[in-house]
């Protein structure tokens, strides 16, 4: 009898755990995603959309680079959804220091333009996708599961404009294509209005340094003045026009 117990007991415990390990591969696995975008209502907008899918759950939103890479020192999301054009170290030089931190992070960069000179450069910082914030929140949606699974993913709109613009060989005649990655950090900081000092403390960059780059620029893109830089951003793309 005390044998019969105890074989029905373990029968039970095996069962119970059966049944518990068919919940956990039933459930689906959660991508923890972490906002980041300087205009709070896109961040809501985003968060909506997310949130809807029953594998992705919002652990932060933040709204600068620099309170990406502190939130990421502490938490650890398994992906960013990543405004490229933010004041501050902008999503480029936030998108490298991520990676120093955490070289698994997963990172979506989003931007205003599809016809912006940001993919190549994103893509050197290392980021693992690339979409446009005007994109349907299916393709959102389908970019965040690709690129947390470890594969990169272009918006249909962008990689339509990059292969349109190779084969008409226009894409050697955008401006910004001759400029380095850090020259495009110094470039985004100019544009936005921040003080050679302020360029220098947030890329850890001599004042000398900073003001070599921005010349550096000036030659490159055939400008004489920050107007001119900022002009030209405008014209091609790489920021919004203020209306």
């Amino acid at each position: 009898m005390l044998v019969l117990a105890s074989c029905l007991a373990n029968y039970v415990h095996i069962r119970a755990l059966k049944i518990k390990l068919t919940d956990l591969l039933m459930k689906p696995t959660m991508i923890h995603t972490l906002l980041v975008d300087d205009h709070e209502l896109v961040r809501i907008g985003f968060r909506h959309i997310l949130e809807e899918a029953q594998d992705i759950t919002v652990v932060g939103e933040v709204s600068s680079g620099e309170e990406a890479v502190s939130f990421v020192r502490d938490v650890l999301p398994d992906l960013v959804l990543m405004d490229v054009n933010m004041p501050g170290i902008g999503g480029i030089e936030a998108t490298r220091r991520l990676l120093r931190i955490n070289p698994d992070l997963k990172i979506i960069a989003l931007t205003v333009h599809s016809d912006s000179p940001f993919p190549s450069q994103l893509h050197e910082a290392g980021a693992s996708g690339y979409l446009t914030k005007g994109c349907p929140a299916e393709e959102m949606l389908k970019a965040v599961r690709l690129v947390a699974s470890g594969k990169p993913y272009i918006s249909n709109e962008v990689s339509q404009k990059l292969a349109l613009a190779q084969m008409s060989g226009q894409a050697d005649s955008q401006p910004f294509g001759s400029i380095s990655q850090r020259e495009m950090q110094v470039l985004m900081m100019i544009i936005q209005g921040s003080k050679t000092q302020d360029i220098s403390e947030s890329l850890c960059l001599s004042p000398k340094t900073v003001s070599t780059y921005r010349h550096r620029l000036y030659e490159k893109l055939e400008v004489e003045t920050d107007v001119d830089l900022t002009h030209l951003a405008i014209r091609h793309g790489l920021v919004e026009s203020q209306k």
